[in-house]
């Protein structure tokens, strides 16, 4: 059984599409590019699709992951081709590994956000950036099927800062964008929560719902404070394996060996 492990992406007036939806789109893109799909057992097999954290509904992503199981080995790249041809435009397949190394979801432990600020004076939001990691604590709500939940988003706030911006269109209305670097804890720490902490600490309250992507995520470098491309070992073990081969094919024989 062969794994390959895709990264797609959630663009445009795609971004609103849950992640039912997307379940559903992509299992019709399997039937229709001919995927050779391993299934469940059971009375209901389902073919094997394995999700990783995805983003929540009505943001957008450059930096989503699935792992798919294959009953019969196929080149990842003629796959994602395939895949990205038989899906609509904005949900897009961008890359695709076989999988040579364990734990995918466990490579999953960080998030960089971008936060489109429109209607906001970039001075006041860096402000308000300021503000919200001076403090040690930031309590902010969220509503839950259980009730109202409050709880400190602070923590797990790794990086916020404000980047310089120009209007799409000849207008004078300010824009601020936001960068968030988010751990992946428990509970999880959701770019909306970053804006309602900023609303608690300084605040700051956009007259317009923020445009929010994810640009990128997988494992956190605490030194250097980036996220790491998740895929990247999978492509080293390839580059690994290729390597070994051709240097035994290339190997003297043995004198005296038939």
């Amino acid at each position: 059984m062969q794994r390959i492990r895709l990264r797609y992406t959630k663009r445009g007036r795609l971004r609103f599409t849950s992640h039912r939806d997307f379940q559903r789109a992509f299992e019709r893109a399997l039937r229709r590019a001919e995927v050779p799909m391993a299934y469940s057992a059971g009375f209901t097999p389902h073919p094997k699709v394995s999700y990783a954290n995805a983003a929540p509904t009505g943001t957008g992503s450059e930096a989503e992951y699935l792992e798919i199981a294959l009953t019969e080995a196929r080149d990842p790249g003629t796959l994602r081709a395939l895949l990205d041809e038989s899906l609509p435009t904005g949900l897009d397949i961008v890359d695709a590994v076989e999988a040579r190394t364990p734990g995918l979801a466990d490579r999953l432990t960080a998030s960089v956000w971008e936060l489109r600020l429109d209607g906001v004076d970039p001075l006041d939001a860096r402000r308000a950036v300021e503000a919200f990691t001076a403090a040690g604590t930031v309590e902010v709500q969220r509503m839950t099927k259980n009730g109202v939940r409050t709880f400190d988003a602070r923590p797990a706030v790794a990086e916020l800062e404000t980047h310089s911006s120009r209007p799409d269109g000849p207008t004078d209305q300010p824009c601020a964008i936001l960068r968030l670097v988010v751990r992946h804890v428990t509970p999880a720490v959701r770019p909306d929560d970053v804006l309602s902490g900023l609303r608690a600490v300084a605040d700051l309250a956009p007259p317009v719902p923020a445009a929010v992507t994810r640009l990128a995520q997988g494992l956190f470098d605490e030194e250097t404070g980036t996220v790491t491309d998740p895929l990247a070992p999978d492509r080293e073990a390839a580059e690994a394996l290729t390597a070994a081969s051709a240097a035994a094919a290339t190997a003297p024989t043995p004198e005296g060996s038939a």
